[in-house]
């Protein structure tokens, strides 16, 4: 098959130039490409006059988000007394929002701007569903310059980006300070998975009943995401490049480790591990940085927040915002103009202040307003502090449709108890297969 790389394939960007370094379905590939209009954005007339009309925005409002959206949309209004947009409830994740995206290019009513996820926007890009937005930004002058390089870097395909960052996190190491007190360890995160496991044994004494030492999503609540930490530290993965890599020895010497780590009743699983850690019921969680603002609100004990286990081994993640193929390039250059709003640098500060997610522009780090924000909240500066120890995610996760759903199918077989090698053998064959038909024909031949 075509081994050509994901770095050259997406160019990825890397976080070196980043001053203070910054940098959670899959389309289902599902209904036709609908057709663009037929000249290019670069061949515009520049338009950086107040957007006008009518504006649909679909969301699934990320980290509990719709109040804030909310607000920025009646600066944007405040500020375009023309144009009015309408923010509609596109499902309850990421998933949700795609499934209905996908029912749309299938010959629905297409929004103007959608939430398009770590594992959603490439096969809408891959087949010509989404708009390239460089050209389009500089029709509007807007400086792609200043989102965060890695951020922006992880929507390129071939030779465009297909949305802006929007709702942009990392996994972050969450633990009760309280119960690490009991416990008698040291206030920080653990420095690789070797330390979590014995620091574990101490925990597990202090838990309160019905608890567990690490809270965790299921494999239906992207497990998948995380769990790629683990499998790094052991030097294995979902894959390398466009080659699955779940028989590997590492990766099945990774997925063992974890596998024993359940069956000594270490962990809680659950849909809502946030709110298990909230409620103190366990000791730590890895969890966005978008269960942050939660966290704070609802949390009744002291708690820190940490890099993850391992060294420059935690991936990045969290959602974009994208604009559709289809629409006529009036609509386009509009849409442009919201999807700009929402992500400059005094939106980002607003959006990621009210739920932890992190700033998805440089220049939001000169706001007085986030300089004040990260200097009283030491947890939510772990993040920014953490992204340049970042790494992109697999390809069998996130740019393989319904990668996700079926690694994630696959850690709740594991975490049942089922043998490592036979789930893994079987979800090498089922990748591979779903990379072989639908992948692999739409490569650059290199």
């Amino acid at each position: 098959m075509n081994t050509f790389s994901r770095r050259g394939f997406l160019g990825l960007a890397g976080v070196a130039g980043t001053t203070i370094g910054l940098s959670a379905c899959a389309g289902t590939g599902g209904g036709s490409s609908t057709s663009s209009s037929s000249a290019s954005a670069s061949a515009m007339p520049k338009n950086t006059g107040p957007a006008t009309g009518t504006i649909e925005f679909w969301s699934n409002h990320p980290g509990t988000s719709k109040d804030t959206e909310l607000a920025i949309i009646a600066e944007f209004e405040k500020a375009n007394a023309g144009a009015k947009v309408n923010l509609v409830d596109a499902g309850k994740n990421y998933e949700e929002v795609a499934q209905k995206f996908n029912a749309a290019l299938a010959g629905g009513q297409l929004p103007d701007v959608v939430v398009v996820s770590d594992v959603t926007w490439f096969n809408f890009a891959l087949n010509k569903q989404l708009a390239p937005i460089d050209d389009l930004a500089k029709t509007i002058d807007v400086d792609t310059s200043d989102y965060v390089d890695a951020l922006l870097g992880d929507y390129k395909f071939e030779n465009g980006h297909y949305a802006l960052p929007y709702s942009r996190s990392t996994p972050l190491f969450y633990y009760n300070k309280d119960l690490w007190s009991k416990a008698g360890l040291e206030d920080r995160g653990p420095k690789d998975w070797t330390e979590m496991k014995d620091w574990m044994v101490k925990l597990k004494a202090v838990v309160p009943d019905g608890g567990g030492v690490m809270g965790s999503a299921d494999g239906s609540n992207y497990l998948a995401w995380v769990f790629q930490n683990l499998l790094w530290e052991f030097g294995g993965g979902y894959s390398k490049d466009w080659k699955p890599t779940f028989t590997d020895a590492k990766t099945l010497e990774g997925v063992t480790f974890f596998q024993d780590l359940v069956k000594q009743g270490y962990y809680k699983f659950g849909k809502a591990p946030d709110a298990d850690f909230g409620a103190g019921l366990t000791a730590c969680a890895i969890m966005s940085t978008g269960s942050l603002g939660g966290v704070t609100k609802n949390a009744k004990f002291p708690f820190g927040t940490a890099f993850l286990p391992g060294k420059d081994n935690c991936p990045t993640g969290g959602a974009g915002v994208g604009i559709p193929a289809g629409l006529d390039d009036a609509r386009k250059v509009n849409a442009m103009k919201f999807a700009a709003f929402l992500t400059n640098a005094k939106s980002t500060v607003t959006f990621t202040q009210a739920t932890g997610y992190m700033p998805v522009r440089k220049s939001a780090l000169q706001e007085e307003a986030e300089k004040d924000f990260l200097a009283k909240n030491p947890n939510a500066q772990t993040a920014v502090e953490q992204l340049p120890h970042t790494r992109s995610q697999d390809n069998a996760r996130v740019l393989v449709p319904g990668g996700d759903a079926k690694i994630g199918k696959a850690l709740d077989q594991i975490v049942a108890g089922e043998d490592p090698k036979t789930v893994m053998e079987a979800l090498q064959k089922d990748i591979q297969t779903v990379i072989d038909s639908q992948i692999t024909p739409k490569l650059p031949k290199s």
